[in-house]
């Protein structure tokens, strides 16, 4: 199995994000609003992003945020909690809203 295993008292963890005591790893990734140059940090600041463009949060699933627009048959979803945001949200973010976001390396 892949990832992050930690050696304490003779034993042996799997180090995730969720373990209490495990370091949170700081994203290799970020999304960024192309016109305005700002990095999406929260779901506020996409759900205003998105909402320019004519999205709308689409039903209330309790471990899903979803957007769609009307002119479309797009559905972007992305998990509840932001924490949970993996590359492969933010470049369905990307794909859905051409020249609008670009996923770029952290720094």
């Amino acid at each position: 199995m892949s990832g992050v295993w930690v050696f304490e008292d003779g034993m042996v963890r799997r180090a995730d994000s969720e373990a209490p005591g495990a370091a949170v790893a700081r994203p290799s990734k970020v999304l960024v609003h192309v016109p305005s140059g700002e990095v999406v940090t929260s779901y506020d600041v996409l759900e205003r992003r998105l909402r320019e463009l004519g999205w709308e949060r689409y039903l209330n699933d309790p471990c899903l945020i979803q957007f769609h627009q009307r002119s479309t048959v797009h559905l972007i979803s992305v998990p509840r909690d932001f924490a949970r945001l993996k590359l492969v949200h933010m470049h369905d973010v990307v794909v859905k809203t051409r020249n609008v976001f670009q996923v770029r390396d952290a720094t």
